[in-house]
């Protein structure tokens, strides 16, 4: 476990829901993903370590929760504007995602 925040501290993270959009595997790359999400206003570019464990699929059109105040960070050459959140079974990362459809950009609590 990691040190308690408090509730004013949470509140500076900016968790929404995404659509992916576009997904494309990074070349040369045995891990990688680019995804871009269209979270309402604008549309994100992320790229994650997810290749082994996901398929396009998997991604496309469906919806997921996106940190998107992560400073941006260069990964491969390509800008990662933000965090695909899921969570880590054993090493394996478990994509969360609503129950049932939510518009784009919907803040998450």
């Amino acid at each position: 476990m990691k040190k308690i925040i408090n509730f004013k501290q949470f509140n500076k993270l900016d968790i929404r829901i995404g659509t992916v959009i576009e997904f494309e595997e990074i070349k040369n790359s045995d891990k990688l993903l680019r995804l871009v999400f269209d979270v309402g206003k604008k549309k994100i570019q992320i790229i994650t370590g997810m290749k082994k464990f996901y398929k396009k699929e998997d991604f496309l059109n469906k919806q997921f929760p996106v940190l998107l105040n992560l400073e941006p960070r260069k990964i491969m050459g390509l800008e990662s504007q933000g965090m695909l959140l899921a969570a880590d079974q054993e090493g394996e990362p478990v994509l969360l995602c609503p129950v049932k459809k939510v518009r784009k950009g919907s803040v998450v609590h």
